[in-house]
């Protein structure tokens, strides 16, 4: 069947060469065809080149996304080929050998709008895009083919969905779903609560960054803010800290960290706290409270361009904050996780938090995202995890 042809206007087709798999609004200068929201399109320049097929919306900004740059049918056998390509990448970087990993990171595996977790027997999908949402069952059907999967569990609770004209309801999608799964990350244990849990249920992506507490954490007193489930404490509980003293906002988190402290028989080492964190810190320094290391693991701050200057003035507060409570030479592992904070802005905000502090910094390590995460070059959208390990004097 032919598809509806989307025109770009002249001079947009630059980034489309240079790997960026979405058209903007502005860039559009016409849809030529009997169009509904959702379908397929032919992608073609000003003058009817081919660029590519994607899906469109015209109601959201990105209004097409891009599937692939050659003429092909986009049929079952085409998300075969991609989801089997995207396991193969994850095989030959060693990845799949882990219990719980992400299977598919959107447009960085050519799959723009999906994002897929495996955790043990059990995956959760998010289409995050009415043209993606079109196929999950398809999708659901490889990976069926593909895995002796259990459950599938469609994770639809993200506010991009509502952008796109979707709901945000989740639902099972195939087999069963318990109401928690253990897992097992880096020797320590977790339990998942896939359906009521944040995003997919664990923080898959700084799975590496946990392990950067193994040399520092000996006999440490630490400090897990925006602890969520436990990530971090949990793994310097494992790397012998001393005391790991965990804060989030969350009631339902510290609930489920508190479970993976008995699970992984810290509770003697790890105790959890409901606060706000910007709160806490600031009441930690007159009391005099001290931590050899501190972790700051906050959510994204920055969701939209907007909200870089505000992000911006949140995280030189909680890193100041922080550096004024660690001992003389301790640690700071402080992170973001919004794309639209680049390392430049990042380090610049830890520099001036640190020259307000009256502290001295130098890097111990400096990392992203696992290879499950993977960065797409020309794609700058998909790189978003920044994770700096600092010794603070």
């Amino acid at each position: 069947m032919a598809l509806n042809s989307l025109y770009v206007k002249k001079g947009f087709e630059q980034s489309i060469h240079e790997g960026h798999p979405w058209i903007y609004k502005n860039a559009i200068n016409r849809i030529r065809g009997d169009f509904t929201p959702g379908d397929l399109v032919e992608i073609k320049d000003w003058r009817g080149k081919f660029l590519g097929i994607g899906y469109a919306n015209p109601s959201s900004y990105i209004v097409a996304r891009i599937l692939t740059r050659k003429q092909e049918r986009i049929d079952e056998r085409f998300w075969r080929k991609r989801l089997k390509s995207a396991l193969n990448f994850r095989s030959k970087t060693g990845i799949a050998e882990l219990d719980a990993y992400r299977m598919v990171f959107s447009e960085a595996d050519f799959l723009p709008g999906v994002i897929i977790d495996k955790f043990g027997d059990y995956i959760v999908l998010q289409t995050l895009t009415l043209g993606m949402d079109r196929f999950k069952e398809i999708i659901v059907r490889v990976l069926t083919d593909l895995f002796p999967v259990k459950g599938i569990y469609h994770k639809n609770d993200v506010p991009v969905r509502a952008i796109e004209g979707l709901s945000q309801e989740d639902c099972l999608l195939f087999g069963e779903v318990p109401d928690e799964v253990i897992i097992e990350e880096n020797g320590v244990k977790f339990c998942v609560n896939i359906a009521g849990g944040q995003k997919t249920g664990h923080f898959l992506d700084q799975r590496r960054n946990r392990v950067l507490l193994k040399d520092i954490s000996k006999g440490a007193d630490v400090l897990d803010a925006f602890c969520y489930t436990g990530g971090f404490g949990l793994n310097a509980a494992r790397f012998g800290a001393k005391t790991v003293f965990g804060v989030d906002v969350s009631e339902d988190a510290v609930a489920t960290a508190r479970r993976n402290a008995g699970l992984n028989g810290f509770d003697a080492v790890c105790r959890y706290d409901v606060a706000n964190v910007f709160d806490r810190l600031r009441e930690l320094e007159p009391k005099g409270q001290r931590y050899d290391v501190i972790v700051l693991d906050p959510p994204a701050f920055a969701k939209n361009k907007k909200a870089v200057e505000g992000a911006l003035r949140g995280y030189k507060e909680i890193n100041l904050r922080a550096m004024k409570i660690i001992k003389e030479g301790g640690f700071l592992l402080t992170c973001s996780c919004s794309h639209h904070i680049s390392w430049d802005l990042f380090e610049g905000v830890i520099f001036e938090a640190a020259k307000d502090a009256g502290k001295t910094l130098r890097v111990v390590a400096r990392e992203g995202q696992p290879p499950d995460h993977p960065v797409l070059m020309g794609f700058d959208e998909s790189l978003y995890l920044k994770c700096l390990l600092l010794e603070v004097s």
